[in-house]
């Protein structure tokens, strides 16, 4: 199983953007080739392999990115077998 995490768009060159995970200090870059429309710095995208495959809306990602964060919080501490989901 994969999860993806959404991704910000840091900068932009020859087809591949730069892009912050979450809020930390992760970085990977994700090839825009398979992506249909336009994208730009600070858009969010969902990328898998390092290839781009969706632009996010904005809210959807934070509301994403809260979920995530919030599942930490709850699991923090807990085996696996502990974990209900």
């Amino acid at each position: 199983m994969c999860l993806a995490i959404p991704v910000e768009i840091e900068s932009i060159k020859d087809q591949v953007a730069r892009c912050r995970v979450g809020e930390g200090e992760t970085f990977l870059d994700a090839s825009l080739m398979l992506m249909d429309g336009e994208v730009e710095v600070g858009d969010y995208l969902i990328v898998h392999a390092g290839f781009a495959l969706r632009k996010l809306d904005p809210k959807e990602a934070e509301e994403t990115l809260k979920i995530l964060r919030d599942m930490i919080e709850i699991t923090d501490g807990l085996a696996p077998e502990q974990c209900n989901f």
